[in-house]
């Protein structure tokens, strides 16, 4: 029966641990006004009637500290590419040149540090909901471990308060690493 929580504990720390690195992965595209490939990567592009991350279709250099380079395999995809990336929230204007999309980096302006930020948010309260999920998973479990009679209530209450604790402290590194970046993008 200790087995059994270590291993839950231990399944449901590695899935919220993935949900923070996911989390972070999302934040390295937001900032600065310095151009970075990671900027874009987390955009998807409509490709071959399915959604694909742009990485996928696509090559992302920064040439310059305000420019990226987007370098399309199939010319086909060209329009999508410039779509995905002008509907990305991102503020961004691309110019095609052929097969070729480059994407000036403007200035930050308060307004677009705001809007960053709200991006950031987003990203921040999408990892939340992703932990909640893997809480909801485990709590699932530890109920259905009761009613095939392997777990007494007492150990359920256990269990369950030790779930909780771990959530928590998961969503309280979302909030430590989203304030980081706010930070970082409210920095002049």
């Amino acid at each position: 029966m200790v087995d059994d929580i270590n291993s839950l504990k231990q399944d449901l720390t590695r899935r919220m641990q993935s949900a923070i690195e996911s989390f972070k992965h999302d934040l390295a595209g937001l900032r600065s006004g310095r151009a970075t490939p990671a900027l874009l990567e987390p955009i998807r592009v409509d490709a071959y009637g399915s959604i694909t991350p742009i990485t996928q279709v696509a090559s992302i250099t920064a040439p310059e500290s305000r420019m990226l380079s987007v370098q399309i395999w199939d010319k086909t995809l060209v329009s999508a590419v410039d779509k995905a990336i002008r509907e990305s929230g991102l503020g961004l204007n691309p110019i095609p040149d052929g097969q070729l999309i480059r994407v000036p980096i403007p200035q930050l302006t308060e307004e677009r540090r705001n809007e960053m930020v709200k991006a950031a948010s987003r990203y921040a309260e999408n990892a939340k909901i992703a932990v909640r999920g893997v809480r909801r998973d485990g709590m699932d479990k530890t109920k259905a471990a009761e009613k095939k009679g392997e777990i007494s209530q007492d150990d359920v209450k256990d269990w369950s308060d030790e779930i909780q604790k771990i959530t928590d402290q998961y969503v309280n590194k979302i909030d430590e690493v989203f304030a980081e970046k706010e930070r970082d993008i409210k920095q002049v």
